[in-house]
């Protein structure tokens, strides 16, 4: 068998387990793994997720910058179907889908949910794939009007 690449593995901030996994599991489709009453691992395409429930008050952000996390779909089909399942199950939109810089080696289409925890996810696909981690003559990495109304 073959060795298994590196899996990214994220831990976040959520107040309740049974809502962590309406939306992670039941809304956006991932399985869920070991859980108890103040964690659960969730398998998002492959990648573990690891829900931590706290019992501060969680606030929202100010704009997608500077926290957020998600994915780089490859294939344009797997983005748009996982958009179509979002709407479906009506999850929260922070950003509707959206292409950003049409035209450039830069352009990829992408949107944006929250969770109920104000945890934000930005889901993407690139037109061109060398721009994923380079492109280096352009300068250009997000929405300059979300940086400019919350500088980080």
């Amino acid at each position: 068998m073959p060795p298994i690449p590196p899996l990214f593995h994220l831990s976040f901030p959520v107040s309740s387990i049974p809502q962590t996994k309406a939306f992670y599991a039941d809304g956006l489709g991932c399985s869920v793994g070991r859980e108890n009453s103040e964690s659960v691992i969730l398998d998002l395409y492959g990648h573990q997720l690891v829900a931590h429930v706290v019992h501060e008050p969680l606030m929202p952000q100010k704009g997608i910058y500077p926290r957020h996390f998600g994915l780089i779909f490859t294939a344009e089909a797997d983005w748009e179907a996982l958009l179509e399942k979002v709407q479906q199950n009506k999850l929260t939109f922070y950003q509707q889908a959206k292409h950003r810089f049409p035209g450039l080696p830069l352009e990829h289409r992408t949107f944006f949910l929250q969770d109920p925890f104000y945890n934000l996810m930005e889901f993407k696909f690139y037109r061109h794939p060398d721009a994923i981690f380079g492109s280096r003559d352009f300068t250009q990495i997000g929405d300059a009007t979300e940086a400019m109304s919350n500088p980080a």
